[in-house]
């Protein structure tokens, strides 16, 4: 099945250095990640509230974007980015932690609600539409709803942050595949690396 080919690649978390290595943050872990590995400049841009790149990978142009805004503003970020360069929202990719998943395991999502992530829920509120691709980077869960927030904004130990860095790793190899629409070829990568 091919999708549309992705355009926006935006990897969540929250700025500055009390947040830099907190679970909350895995979603600019890849962007940074990928950033490294393809040798992409990330400069600040005021104009998208954020920390933003291009990509061109198999004739695709592709933005990269950590929105500076905290998690629960990322919308504005987005927004801002989306609209100047007239991006649909079926061309973006969110990337983000998931504490649904166990720590190391990544998936790819299309659409869907945002199951109480304060990212997805103002990313979808600005565009207007859930209707946007998510690669969900697990960072496993505490065990209690109330400990979530705590959680996320914690560190993980070392273990953990080796099982997710590795599921960063991984991710970033099907990036191009992402990037392209070619979702069955990335998924079934993923997917089976378990």
């Amino acid at each position: 099945m091919r999708h549309s080919a992705i355009q926006l690649m935006v990897g969540l978390g929250n700025p500055g250095p009390k947040y830099t290595g907190t679970r909350h943050n895995a979603g600019f872990w890849f962007i940074e990640a990928l950033a490294r590995r393809e040798g992409i400049d990330l400069r600040s841009e005021r104009k998208f509230h954020g920390v933003a790149g291009r990509w061109r990978a198999a004739d695709v142009d592709t933005h990269l974007l950590c929105p500076m805004t905290y998690m629960n503003h990322s919308g504005r970020s987005v927004a801002a980015l989306t609209q100047f360069h007239r991006i649909d929202p079926a061309a973006i990719l969110v990337v983000h932690d998931e504490i649904d998943l166990p720590t190391g395991v990544v998936r790819l999502k299309q659409g869907g609600g945002h199951g109480g992530h304060n990212g997805l829920r103002d990313i979808a509120s600005a565009l207007g539409t859930r209707d946007f691709a998510r690669l969900r980077l697990g960072v496993g869960h505490p065990g209690h709803s109330d400990q979530v927030i705590s959680y996320v904004l914690h560190a993980p130990g070392r273990e953990e942050r080796a099982g997710i860095d590795r599921a960063i790793d991984a991710a970033v190899d099907v990036a191009s595949e992402l990037a392209r629409g070619e979702w069955d070829r990335a998924q079934q990568q993923l997917h089976t690396r378990d």
